[in-house]
């Protein structure tokens, strides 16, 4: 990577969708050989969105589960400006010792680093590494890694700040073709799995058009986002 971080800002400054952060993130992901690359953030009015490699399953379950309310990582790193390992974090109570069990079942690694980013007006966002290895392994990928890992995650979050910006000024763009056949299948009560295979597509893939979908409608979770769809007559069952 070391060669090729300019061209990787030079692309991400370049993104336009939601869906062009997910492919950043797969790119990192291969790039560093890691598990996992993730950029989650919380907009000045509380809505939440995020980029991500982690499976949907996985995604899907830390929602419904409300890890919101008790994920170590976010409280951790709320109050902090500099890179948390994991490790620094306090995971002693029975409820987060559960929850990271539950993320590891789900195909997290045991090993991670998330970079604290403030925004303007309250905008909160992580950007994480995982991956699974001994902490000597670990340690030396920081070593390497972690200075441009940081130039990354606010090259990210200056490109969130752009979208949100954009929907801040007019209406948000109207859902595409794919989004809006994603969403209506969802609405019909279609697993993701069900949705995926009736597209011809991957269940990432889905994903990828649920939450762009998701993230123009200012939704909270996909619950919400085919009820904002239905209400606002985008689709119909």
């Amino acid at each position: 990577m070391q060669g090729g971080l300019e061209s990787f800002l030079d692309r991400l400054q370049r993104a336009t969708t939601l869906e062009d952060l997910y492919r950043a993130t797969e790119d990192l992901r291969d790039r560093y050989g890691v598990f996992h690359v993730v950029y989650h953030w919380v907009n000045s009015v509380g809505e939440r969105y995020g980029a991500g490699t982690y499976s949907t399953e996985w995604v899907d379950r830390y929602l419904d589960r409300d890890y919101l309310m008790i994920d170590p990582v976010i409280f951790g790193c709320y109050s902090r400006f500099h890179p948390v390992d994991w490790k620094e974090l306090d995971w002693s109570s029975k409820a987060s010792r559960a929850f990271f069990e539950d993320a590891i079942a789900h195909g997290l690694g045991n090993q991670g680093v998330s970079i604290p980013l403030h925004g303007p007006k309250g905008q909160f966002a992580l950007f994480t590494v995982n991956d699974s290895c001994s902490d000597v392994s670990w340690d030396m990928f920081k070593q390497l890694n972690l200075r441009d890992l940081i130039l990354i995650a606010h090259d990210f979050n200056k490109k969130a700040l752009e979208f949100e910006q954009s929907a801040d000024q007019g209406p948000r763009a109207a859902l595409s073709p794919r989004e809006l056949s994603a969403m209506t299948l969802l609405a019909k009560g279609m697993s993701r799995a069900q949705a995926a295979q009736e597209l011809s597509i991957s269940e990432h893939t889905l994903r990828v058009y649920v939450e762009t979908a998701r993230h123009k409608l200012g939704a909270l979770n996909t619950t919400h986002a085919v009820a904002r769809a239905l209400s606002a007559g985008l689709i119909v069952v």
